[in-house]
């Protein structure tokens, strides 16, 4: 019998996913304004060691009160922004869905001791298709998202990512979908923009020593900056999980752009 390879560890990102649908239309100013976002979201596929058998993707927009999972095989696209063009609510994302997976990453959560629950309705919300259209245009990768837990406990969401590590080495991507400035009236134009010290202190923080890096992103809020980039954390919190998937691994900025006033920075894991 020829022996099966073993996949690749995968590495684990935390992206941009940008401002509601905003690659799909002209940006209100400037319509080349997430023209650099998207260029590096097409290109995450292209670093990849090998092709992902599967794709866990947290997103900003869904909060349960335990750790919750997508479990239907055909999930429906949830158009939750509101006030944009209409060719936005006509975006198609027909990736399917992964029940299989999504039962191996209640197992792994359950050996940690977390307790944690399926959706067999839920769909994809705009944190998972809008930048997913870009990183995986075919929508042939099977995708479980997994939301974030209410409360916005950065240690909760780091534990969470420590039990899904094994995923890296059975081929599955783990994608943390948010943004690293997330302050909307300056994302806006409404105010002043800032947020660069913020910016500094998570590029230094994710390029950290592990232990250290995991203590750094656990008192995120002790920050210069970090509420001024992150009024309510919920943005911030899919790069706990991301970061705690990383286990050892270094961490390094793959991007970092200032994007109508602030800068948002992206990270890889491994």
């Amino acid at each position: 019998m020829v022996p099966v390879a073993k996949p690749t560890r995968m590495p684990a990102y935390y992206l941009p996913h940008g401002g509601g649908p905003c690659f799909f239309m002209d940006w209100p100013g400037d319509p080349r304004t997430w023209d650099s976002v998207a260029a590096f979201l097409r290109s995450i596929l292209t670093d990849l060691p090998e092709r992902p058998r599967a794709i866990v993707v947290v997103s900003a927009h869904w909060e349960a009160r335990v750790p919750t999972v997508t479990a239907r095989q055909d999930p429906p696209l949830i158009f939750d922004y509101s006030g944009f063009p209409a060719q936005t609510y006509a975006l198609k994302y027909p990736a399917p869905g992964a029940p299989a997976l999504a039962d191996r990453l209640r197992a792994l959560l359950e050996d940690a001791g977390i307790v944690s629950q399926s959706d067999a309705q839920r769909g994809f919300d705009h944190g998972v298709f809008v930048p997913f259209l870009l990183v995986a245009p075919e929508a042939d990768i099977p995708i479980v998202q997994l939301s974030l837990v209410a409360g916005l406990d950065s240690q909760t969401h780091l534990a969470i990512g420590r039990a899904l590590a094994p995923l890296r080495d059975e081929g599955v991507l783990i994608a943390g979908s948010g943004m690293s400035f997330h302050n909307m009236a300056a994302l806006m134009g409404r105010e002043k923009p800032q947020g660069d010290a913020f910016d500094a202190w998570l590029g230094e923080s994710i390029a950290a020593e592990p232990s250290t890096r995991r203590e750094r992103l656990a008192h995120w809020e002790t920050a210069p900056q970090a509420r001024l980039a992150h009024p309510r954390e919920e943005h911030l919190l899919p790069l706990m999980v991301v970061a705690g998937a990383a286990e050892s691994d270094p961490g390094t900025t793959v991007f970092h752009d200032r994007i109508g006033g602030p800068i948002i920075s992206a990270y890889r894991f491994g």
